[in-house]
């Protein structure tokens, strides 16, 4: 399987790190190693200072495709949950400004914690209207709805399909909101998806 990441999906975001809004949505990858799962703890690795949380609702690929379209497309899913993609911030902005990729900062091990529990989409009554937050240590740090996305997710599988052919099992993260910033050892995450605790982990 394979982790396929959509980077500067909701405006606020994209104001925050003051980047350039996209006209397409921004793809990179994570490698299965990067996985995070069942609860374990993310260690924060030696190589930075600076690791960002960026919750994110996560699409499960239910079946094979390529050159998707995008009236199709929602039918290549069928269950949603959560994930976090941990950015070493401090990394990715030392390679942005070298005009390097940014894997280093983006697809180290344990990069990529989901949730224990992917919920089908029938139980969705609105694609397009999906509510989901992190809170840190019991805070609310970050809020996101679907209905904010650039690029919804229609328009995600149907753009990644004509690169990259989708398989049974893959995983689609689509997009931060706003609010990220640091965790520190000791830190407890709760990733909630309609109010539901999906995702809980701690920082050692």
């Amino acid at each position: 399987m394979k982790i396929i990441c959509i980077g500067r999906n909701y405006a606020d975001h994209i104001a925050e790190l003051h980047n350039e809004v996209p006209s397409a949505p921004v793809i990179f990858m994570k490698p299965e190693t990067a996985l995070l799962q069942r609860g374990q703890p993310f260690f924060i690795p030696e190589f930075s200072q600076d690791i960002h949380h960026e919750i994110e609702l996560v699409l499960r690929v239910s079946k094979n495709g390529r050159h998707i379209d995008e009236s199709f497309a929602l039918n290549y899913f069928d269950a949603i949950g959560l994930g976090i993609d941990f950015t070493a911030r401090d990394l990715q902005a030392e390679l942005k400004k070298k005009g390097l990729p940014w894997e280093l900062a983006k697809a180290f091990d344990g990069s990529a914690p989901i949730s224990n529990t992917f919920r089908p989409v029938a139980e969705f009554a609105d694609l397009a209207n999906i509510n989901f937050h992190l809170t840190v240590n019991g805070e609310t740090r970050q809020t996101g709805n679907s209905g904010l996305m650039l690029h919804p997710f229609a328009k995600i599988i149907s753009f990644v399909s004509k690169y990259i052919s989708l398989k049974m099992g893959d995983l689609i993260f689509t997009g931060t909101p706003a609010g990220v910033g640091p965790v520190q050892m000791g830190d407890q995450l709760e990733g909630f998806l309609e109010g539901e605790k999906l995702l809980e982990l701690g920082i050692r």
